[in-house]
């Protein structure tokens, strides 16, 4: 349409300009319009292309996926898809039971002094979290002894520590399998490959590339499977020693805390 338009403008100012020398120069100028609508047509085609460049991404990995064989890409998505969902379970998991040790151990040192044992226990008892629990344990023993409230802390913290981890061995499996079902897609598309070459009685690229093809799609997809679960489980694992970390920080404050309390209550 722009260029149609350009035409008939050029043809109108030769039409009614003629022999004039003002029509003349416009003339001479409606060419760098006409370069201007042409590139502006080839930015706007070149923009299209690109466009069907992004939107083909989704179809040329969906052609990939199926040209690894379903078989294995399958259960390779499948453990992409398992792994996931076990690592995000679990990062909420570790994000809700993140406490702030320090603010619990004030408020709880500080509802010990003012209301005694059971004052601090209602304090745990509003605070969601691992430590918290541990605190809540090893009050629930103060009673008894310091002795008592210590093995309190060190059997319920074993407890939680197996609440964090829970699950998270999946993750590593998924992390060890996919890759290997990658080299074992690749191994059965070598094979395919010498099949064709013992049927054929000859070495030609056309009746291996299928083969070779399958080999290096399985085995691309069975890795990035396998580094992004990774990634995910490294975080969790850090989180984890971060919270276990604080667990064992918590505890001994909180046998020191028990005993300041106990010499207290004797004085």
């Amino acid at each position: 349409m722009k260029r149609l338009f350009s035409i008939l403008v050029i043809a109108v100012i030769m039409v009614l300009g003629a022999g004039n020398l003002k029509a003349a120069n416009m003339v001479s100028a409606v060419p760098g319009t006409i370069a201007t609508f042409v590139q502006q047509d080839e930015d706007n085609g070149a923009a299209a292309a690109q466009d069907d460049e992004d939107l083909g991404f989704h179809q040329e990995l969906k052609k990939r996926f199926i040209e690894g064989g379903a078989g294995f890409m399958g259960i390779v998505l499948l453990c992409l898809i398992l792994g996931l969902a076990i690592a995000i379970e679990r990062i909420i998991y570790l994000n809700l039971a993140t406490t702030n040790t320090k603010k619990l151990a004030r408020n709880v040192e500080e509802a010990l002094n003012s209301g005694g044992v059971e004052a601090a226990k209602e304090v745990c008892r509003n605070t969601r979290g691992p430590v918290a629990s541990i605190y809540y344990q090893g009050l629930d023993r103060a009673n008894e002894s310091v002795e008592s409230a210590e093995k309190a802390v060190v059997a319920y913290g074993g407890v939680q520590m197996g609440q964090l981890e829970k699950n998270v061995s999946w993750i590593s499996l998924f992390i060890a399998l996919a890759p290997m079902l990658g080299f074992m897609g690749t191994v059965i598309g070598m094979i395919d490959a010498f099949d064709r070459i013992e049927a054929a009685g000859d070495m030609q690229p056309s009746l291996v590339a299928g083969g070779i093809k399958i080999a290096l799609l399985t085995t691309v997809f069975g890795l990035i499977v396998a580094i992004i679960l990774q990634v995910f489980y490294n975080y969790i694992i850090a989180k984890i020693d971060s919270i276990v970390n604080d667990m064992e920080d918590a505890s001994i404050v909180l046998i020191d805390m028990l005993v300041e309390y106990k010499n207290k209550k004797r004085v």
